[in-house]
This record gives structure tokens, sequence and C-alpha cells, in this order.
């Protein structure tokens, strides 16, 4: 009986010591558990360094573009992007020049400016006031008589030069009165003006390929080709020195850059390059004032 009993307890001793040691092993993996999840991870410094600027502050001329098709492209004024870049009126740019993107002079064409300055007649004038003797007093009385006189002879020819040149021609006039816009083609506005929304910075008119597609104003063509990622074959046409318009994913152009066309004129086909091989045909129209795209429909005539 005694036997019994000392068995009894012995297998419960063992049952009651295996199951505390269960228990004591949940504990210890439950509190590890618990310490790893409440010590937040920890980045590496390295990683919490801000990635670096992605904004474009130069671009490289590639074979193609041209002044305005490169302040077309970064939303610039081809006028003040121009001047500064030292770029002089005739916008003449050649491939691997660097063309700093900014509305502001350049401080390496400033420093040229400032260099390329003719002397000025300070120095020689001083030069010349430190060589020559003091005047008599007969020649202090005639020398008032004798120099104005010149001056005012200079001064005259000199407004007249000025009158004569900076006289600007009624093309290039920016008064030289509206613009006579038309619809560049005959379809449905499909998409509207909307200035923050990447490429729909203009609007899209319905068409079938092949359809006109006219210019909307008379002007200058001053880009034709398909550089411009996203606008496939584009036309820029210079209208004055206030207004642009550019016409995107012609299937044909039919006119190069240089040519004067007429309001009304038919410039290229309407197609879809630029925006996918199963895109519907379209005419993508953007009208810019001084580099900045507007809303094109308010100049247009109502329909």
């Amino acid at each position: 009986m005694i036997s019994k009993n000392n068995k009894f307890k012995n297998e419960l001793c063992d049952y009651f010591d295996g199951q505390y040691f269960k228990v004591f092993v949940i504990l210890i993996t439950s509190m590890f558990l618990s310490s790893c999840l409440s010590v937040p991870h920890q980045a590496p410094v390295s990683s919490r360094i801000p990635p670096p600027s992605t904004k474009i502050s130069q671009h490289v001329v590639a074979p193609g573009d041209t002044l305005y098709s490169i302040a077309w492209r970064y939303g610039l004024d081809y006028k003040k992007l121009a001047r500064a870049n030292g770029i002089n009126s005739g916008y003449q740019i050649f491939p691997g020049q660097s063309i700093f993107l900014s509305d502001k002079v350049s401080p390496k064409y400033r420093s040229k400016a400032i260099v390329s300055r003719p002397k000025t007649t300070n120095n020689s004038s001083s030069r010349v006031h430190n060589t020559v003797k003091k005047p008599s007093q007969n020649q202090r009385k005639t020398k008032p008589a004798q120099t104005i006189a010149p001056k005012k002879q200079i001064a005259s020819t000199r407004s007249e030069k000025k009158s004569k040149t900076l006289k600007p021609s009624p093309s290039s006039s920016k008064n030289s009165g509206p613009l006579r816009w038309r619809w560049p083609a005959n379809g449905i506005v499909t998409t509207n003006f909307h200035r923050q929304k990447g490429l729909r910075r203009g609007i899209d008119i319905d068409g079938k390929k092949g359809e006109s597609v006219n210019a909307a104003a008379s002007g200058k063509v001053v880009y034709a080709g398909s550089g411009l990622r996203g606008y496939g074959k584009l036309i820029i046409i210079k209208h004055n020195e206030i207004y642009l318009s550019a016409y995107a994913h012609n299937n044909q152009l039919r006119v190069s850059e240089g040519d004067f066309v007429k309001v009304g004129q038919r410039i290229a086909d309407i197609g879809s390059t630029g925006v996918g091989t199963k895109a519907k045909p379209r005419l993508h129209f953007q009208i810019r004032r001084d580099g900045k795209p507007i809303d094109p429909l308010p100049l247009l005539p109502r329909r």
C-alpha cells in the first residue's frame, strides 16, 4: 500500500514538473518575443539622408533642338532664357552647348558681359587731366564756348541715331494689334486645359487620322520635329514677342523651321504620335504667353 502511494506521488511530481517546465518555457518565449516587438527598428544613419535633388539646372543641346523647343520643354520664356545664357537675338544654339535653365542671368555670362564692355573714357580723361598743364585765364574763358557746342551736336546726333535704330517694325512690335485666332482643327474638344496636370497644358481636339491641322494665327515656324518627349511630331509657331502656339501628335508635318505661315494655313495632318500605337487620333493644342501656358478657349472664336 505504501509502495503504491509512493509510486503515485512520484508520478504526480513528474507530471507537475513537466507541466511547470512547459509553462516556464512558454513564459520565457513570450517575454523574448514581446521584448523584440517593443524595441523599434533603427535604420542606419545613411538611410536618413534625404535623396539628392532631381531638379535640372542645365540642358545639353541635342541635334534638332532650338531655343524655342528648350524653353517650351521647361516652361520658360525664350527671351529670358536667351538673356540668361548670353544668346543674341538670332537665338542660334549648337549641339553640345549647355543651356542654363533660369530666368536670371548666369554669373558666367554676367562676368563675360562685364569683361566685354568697352573701356570707359574715365581713365583716359584722368590721364590727360594729370598730364595737361593748368590752363591760363584766356583759355578758361574760351573753353566753355568751345566745348559746349560740340557736346550738343554729339547729343543730338546720338538721339537721332537712337530714334532710327530703336524704332520697332510693325511686325515685331508688341503693340502691333491683336492676333486673329482660329480653331486649328474641326473636331470637338475632348480634354480641357489644366495647368497642373503634366502635358494637359492645352486642349485636345478630336479628329481622324490625316485631317487638316491649321495655323491658329499667322507667324513663323520656330520648331518642327519630334525631339520633345510626349508631344510626338510637334510644330511651334511664334506669332509675336508674346505668343507662341504648339500643335502636337501630328501624323505628318507640312512645314519646316523658318517658314512663315498665315492664319488658317494647313501645317500638318492629325495623328497619334507620342501617345501610343492604340491611342485615338487627336490634336493637342497649346498657347503660351511669355512662356507660360494659358487656356486657349477664351482666345478662340465661338463655334
